[in-house]
């Protein structure tokens, strides 16, 4: 299905007000098609009317005037308002849907989509690209209408007039026609390229904004400064190409445009010295030739934009079918209570098909309260081990097992509600800590958001700051330190309450003095809770139930804290060698 056809069911809810608009517009243009009329009875029966004085000539301007007069002052603005309010009310309000359902959509995508997408492409889509399709709107199912029903109106009328004349008047409308349609048959493939290339600049920007920390520390200005040239230079390069189409159309098309009235001034003027017609007529021909490929002008116009319009559609209904990689299945069921034992049954997990296994041939059966800890060097699979518990990725081979049930056969979010997550890089919006805490339990009442926080040790730097409870952490969190966002954090999941706890490295951004306030509050959290701890200090998790070390995707050893010791094998070098380095 075409872009503008998918498009016109986000339209249809409001037809009736689009109907409304153009029935209003229909009039707005209709009333300045009384001038040219005005003119001819001006000049023929007043002015050129021998049989009347001047005071009767006078008399009958007057009142033409006044009716004139009251139906351009009193009676058209009102008209112009509502038609521009109503237009401009239902292009915002299907903008607001189609921003509404990218949202929805957004949310349903993977962390798999967004490890590969920029996020300033995906800004620019539902920002820039959704705004562009407001063109389609007001221009194409509103504006193009109302030029059509102006040129079909203003035609009529000169047909009642003079047919010879009019016949002239429209002579060039073939040329004018496939003109339009062979300039911007092209036109659509720049837009779609233009708009591409002021992605990618946005993309840039939006990720050098939100890194300048490191781009002041390494001193690299000028580095960056020939990048962002680079980007910008291709947006230019693009938007000339599609400039230079646009302009060799308006030339061709308001050639076209402006040798009509010419023939029409000689035609008629011919005709008048013949006798074939009046001056007021003559007059009133030109004036309307003006009223014709005026609107004419306005669809070349329309015809630009509504190709840029339509380019935009395009990429908003590429972002919408984005396929979700993580989906119920058919029969899925809510997941409403959790015992908490997990089990991983030979599972095996890459991020991409054709990329190398992270995790290999895992087993491991966890019981009801323990506490699992997950140790070994870097990019040995602990964290693709724990993004598996609350289906951020689906394994490729195995199951996991939650209560004798595979995950699978929940829902997602009734799935995930039951597990409590503190990522490595806790992730805090620019909003008050109140409402970055509520984010655990958006229904918790004040005196629950307090408690959590007293819970992960976070309550007296919160009541240090300027406005407390209610201060914003700015974007990212960077007004707090890395341990303040780390506790905010904690009192997410304090709140959320959850029966399975995940704390991926929760306290990798604590200070020493930090870590030991929470470790204690941590413990008491995981009692009577199935937990799995990614850890890279080994003294935070002596006290595990399990310690599981993980090399190169498999797990190559597993035992509490003094079996491990005793066994010497890597678990007992790796925290030897912390002890060393400590």
């Amino acid at each position: 299905m075409g872009s503008t056809r998918r498009y016109l069911k986000f339209v249809k809810p409001y037809r009736l007000q689009i109907i409304g608009t153009i029935l209003i517009g229909i009039l707005k243009f209709a009333i300045p098609l009384l001038i040219p009329l005005l003119i001819k009875y001006v000049v023929d029966d007043i002015v050129q009317n021998d049989s009347l004085s001047s005071t009767d000539k006078t008399d009958k301007l007057i009142m033409v005037m006044g009716i004139m007069i009251v139906i351009f002052v009193i009676l058209r603005p009102p008209i112009e308002y509502y038609r521009q309010y109503f237009a401009q009310w239902t292009a915002n309000k299907i903008l607001y849907d189609i921003r509404d359902s990218l949202f929805t959509h957004l949310q349903k995508l993977s962390f798999k989509y967004y490890a590969n997408t920029r996020a300033g492409e995906i800004i620019s889509r539902v920002i820039n690209d959704v705004e562009q399709t407001k063109t389609f709107v007001i221009t194409g199912l509103m504006n193009l209408w109302l030029d059509v029903a102006t040129i079909i109106i203003a035609a009529a009328i000169m047909f009642s007039m003079d047919v010879q004349l009019t016949i002239v008047s429209l002579i060039l409308f073939p040329l004018y026609a496939f003109s339009v349609r062979y300039f911007f048959g092209n036109l659509r493939r720049l837009t779609r390229v233009r708009s591409q290339a002021l992605a990618e600049v946005q993309s840039y920007l939006h990720e050098r904004v939100a890194g300048m920390s490191v781009v002041k520390s390494f001193a690299i200005e000028d580095y960056e400064q020939k990048q962002f040239d680079s980007q910008n230079r291709n947006f230019l390069n693009r938007a000339l190409d599609h400039t230079s189409w646009n302009a060799k159309a308006f030339a061709v098309v308001n050639t076209i445009t402006d040798i009509a009235p010419l023939l029409v001034i000689g035609f008629s003027g011919y005709q008048v010295i013949q006798g074939n017609l009046s001056l007021g007529e003559m007059f009133a021909f030109i004036a309307y030739i003006d009223r014709l490929y005026n609107p004419l002008r306005r669809l070349v116009n329309s015809s630009t934009t509504l190709t840029q319009s339509i380019a935009s559609m395009d990429r908003v209904f590429e972002l919408i079918d984005e396929k979700y990689d993580i989906v119920d299945s058919p029969n899925a069921k809510e997941l409403t209570s959790v015992r908490g034992d997990i089990s991983f049954q030979n599972v095996h997990f890459s991020y991409e098909e054709d990329e190398h296994t992270v995790l290999n041939n895992i087993s491991l059966d966890v019981k009801k309260g323990e506490t699992i800890a997950l140790v070994g060097m870097s990019g040995g699979g602990k964290s693709s081990f724990v993004s598996l518990i609350p289906r951020f990725y689906d394994v490729n081979h195995g199951k996991i097992l939650l209560d004798g049930e595979d995950i699978r056969s929940y829902k997602i979010k009734s799935l995930r509600d039951k597990i409590g997550m503190v990522m490595q890089d806790s992730i805090l919006f620019s909003d008050s800590v109140k409402t970055n805490i509520l984010l655990g339990n958006p229904e918790a009442s004040d005196e629950e958001v307090i408690a959590a926080a007293k819970a992960a040790n976070a309550h007296e730097f919160i009541m240090s700051l300027p406005k407390g409870y209610d201060t914003k952490v700015g974007e990212r969190g960077v007004k707090l330190s890395g341990g303040q966002k780390q506790r905010v954090a904690i009192a997410r999941v304090f709140l959320k309450n959850p029966s399975i706890l995940v704390l991926d490295e929760a306290t990798s951004a604590l200070d020493l003095e930090s870590e030991h306030l929470i470790q204690e509050t941590l413990e008491k959290l995981a009692k009577e809770r199935t937990t799995f701890i990614v850890a890279h200090r080994l003294s935070t998790i002596t006290h595990a139930d399990r310690i599981v070390l993980i090399e190169h995707g498999e797990i190559v050893e597993t035992g509490t804290h003094e079996e491990l010791m005793i066994k010497r094998g890597g678990y007992q070098k790796l925290f030897q060698v912390q002890q060393l380095e400590s």
